[in-house]
């Protein structure tokens, strides 16, 4: 098989959460603890950082990558979803594996060796092929992003040199529970014995849930906003955002520079900055130059794609990931912050969410594009349609992604604003197109 053969195998072969939702969840490690034993506990042989959260998970994770990376040390990254290549899943010093890599270890492993007699679902074989890799090619530490909850997460396996949880919202309430309290409990299961844990956000429902958790494991718990807090961020003239850290009340970082713009990212850098501390406890050689030299240029030397990312301009074109009720508030905030004469908005979601505290969350004068990403789990564009005009939001339904997004485009005069957004699939293929 070439590299697209192999994709494309399993893609077809294995059950994908994030293609049909929670129909491929998995509520065990069984399949993942038998994949480890058969490839000789990978995992063991390098450090790693566990991270975890509702919302900034990704760029936490991308953000320590390119620090480790900028202080010299060898840096495994494991993210997902993949928005354009499968590829950008697993990366080495912000390169990619190879294709060459993954069509090897499907074939060798996966075919001649039949694991499929387990039944392992895409994640899981994914975390396998990753370990795997991250052995093999000697890491120094690898930052592994945890891919939905925490406690029975195939990544859960590992035993991290620290623990950051960034935040808790509600997503995927079927599984995780249909409170803050419960979903913090799945995602303090990624606490291990003895081993620190960061959590980015101090929340009066949640702290209880993870300090209890944290003293039971004996891991000594941060609490990053507790110590850091950004005072003032605002856009440089090299398109960076710029942010001045405070810690403990004294200023620490002033003039912090970001090439990940999103307003989020105001939360996300106290909590990188915390787990840095702990680490640096731990023995590891990271200093401010690091974290300086590491920030500015985070996203381009990790890979890392839709984030408030801006992909076009006259009019102004961004797109960003965020699919939750509280990813939704941060991009709203920042559309309001954003200065345009007119709101385009192309937006699809998955069908298996609650999309009405969504809806409510949208401003309403804008011009909408309703789609449907071509996957089995998007929302109807029609159904959407209707329940969005429900709350007051009015625009066309589109069947696919780019014929919405043709079609704003087509509207959108020189001055205007398109955002694209409300699923990780409209995004991907709007990037997919367009690089």
């Amino acid at each position: 098989m070439n590299y697209q053969e192999t994709i494309e195998y399993l893609f077809a072969r294995l059950p994908m959460f994030h293609r049909i939702g929670p129909a491929a969840y998995k509520n065990s490690l069984d399949n993942t603890l038998i994949m480890d034993d058969f490839f000789g506990h990978p995992h063991r042989k390098f450090k790693t950082i566990h991270v975890a959260g509702t919302n900034g998970k990704g760029s936490v994770s991308h953000m320590l990558a390119a620090i480790f990376q900028k202080a010299g040390y060898k840096t495994g990254l494991y993210t997902s979803p993949h928005l354009i290549d499968f590829r950008e899943r697993i990366r080495v010093n912000g390169e990619m594996i190879s294709k060459e890599e993954v069509v090897a270890w499907v074939e060798n492993y996966a075919v001649e060796n039949n694991l499929w007699n387990i039944e392992p679902s895409f994640f899981e074989l994914t975390v396998a092929l990753a370990f795997d890799f991250f052995a093999r090619q000697k890491v120094d530490i690898a930052v592994i992003e945890v891919g939905l909850g925490g406690r029975l997460d195939s990544t859960n396996i590992i035993t991290p040199e620290i623990s950051v949880i960034t935040n808790i919202g509600f997503d995927h309430v079927q599984l995780l529970g249909d409170t803050l309290e419960k979903i913090a409990f799945e995602k303090a299961g990624i606490i291990k014995q003895d081993v620190p844990v960061v959590i980015g956000e101090t929340n009066n429902a949640t702290e209880i849930v993870f300090r209890s958790n944290a003293e039971r494991k004996n891991a000594p718990v941060f609490f990053a906003d507790k110590e850091y807090k950004t005072e003032y961020s605002l856009l440089s003239m090299d398109g960076k955002q710029a942010l001045n850290i405070s810690k403990n009340g004294e200023p620490a970082f002033p003039e912090l520079k970001i090439d990940l713009t999103g307003l989020y990212q105001q939360k996300n850098v106290p909590t990188v900055l915390c787990a840095l501390d702990v680490l640096q406890g731990k023995g590891w050689k990271i200093n401010r130059g690091h974290i300086y030299d590491g920030l500015i240029d985070a996203g381009k030397d990790t890979g890392l794609m839709g984030r408030w990312q801006v992909i076009g301009n006259n009019p102004l074109v961004v797109c960003d990931t965020g699919h939750n009720e509280d990813g939704i508030k941060m991009i709203v905030q920042q559309l309001a912050n954003t200065a345009f004469k007119h709101l385009h908005v192309v937006f699809g979601m998955v069908a298996d969410k609650n999309i009405e505290p969504i809806l409510q969350l949208l401003p309403v004068e804008a011009t909408y594009y309703f789609t449907k990403a071509a996957l089995p789990r998007a929302l109807n564009e029609k159904i959407l349609k209707e329940q969005a005009n429900s709350f007051g939001l009015n625009g066309e339904g589109y069947p696919s992604v780019m014929e919405a997004f043709a079609a704003a485009k087509n509207a959108a005069e020189q001055h205007d604003m398109i955002f694209a957004g409300g699923s990780t699939f409209v995004v991907a293929e709007i990037l997919e197109q367009k690089f």
